[in-house]
C-alpha cells in the first residue's frame, strides 16, 4: 500500500521555519538532520497530535533564484494547505493568541468550520474543524 510519506514547503531560512511551525502553530519536530555535503539540513515537522504514519511537511531551504522564487507562493496564491482540527475554537484561539494573520474570518461551510490564515511567507492555510452541530450538510 502507497501513502503520501511527506510534502515540501520551501523556505527561506530553517530556523525562522521552526520558529513559526513549531513555535506559534505548535507542530512537533521530527527530524532535524544537518547533511554538510549538500549545504542543507534534513528538516520534518508534523502538526500536533499527529500520529507516525502522519504525511509530514519537510521544510527545504531555498538554494537557487527559482526557488526562492517560490517561497510564499507556494500554490499560486490559492489555498496550498489544509489543516484539520477537532477543536476549531481551542486552536483558532491559540493561533490568535501566537500572532498568525488571518486572512479570513471564521465561516461555517458544510464541510466545517474554516478559517484562512497566512504563514510567515503568505503561503495560504486553511484551519478546519468540525461543522458546528445542527449544521446542514447542503
Amino acid at each position: 500500500m502507497a501513502r503520501l510519506a511527506h510534502i515540501t514547503l520551501v523556505v527561506r531560512d530553517y530556523d525562522e521555519a521552526l520558529a513559526f511551525y513549531v513555535g506559534k502553530l505548535g507542530f512537533n519536530l521530527v527530524e532535524d538532520t544537518d547533511q554538510p555535503e549538500q549545504d542543507k539540513r534534513w528538516v520534518v515537522i508534523r502538526p500536533p497530535g499527529a500520529g507516525p504514519h502522519t504525511t509530514t511537511i519537510l521544510l527545504a531551504r531555498a538554494a537557487t533564484p527559482e526557488q526562492v522564487a517560490r517561497v510564499g507562493d507556494q500554490a499560486g496564491g490559492r489555498v496550498a494547505f489544509f489543516l484539520s482540527t477537532d477543536d476549531f475554537e481551542r486552536d483558532h484561539a491559540r493561533f490568535t493568541a501566537a500572532g498568525v494573520t488571518w486572512v479570513r474570518p471564521p465561516v461555517d461551510q458544510p464541510y466545517g468550520r474554516v478559517a484562512m490564515f497566512a504563514d510567515l511567507y503568505g503561503n495560504l492555510w486553511d484551519l478546519i474543524g468540525p461543522a458546528p452541530v445542527g449544521a446542514s450538510a447542503g
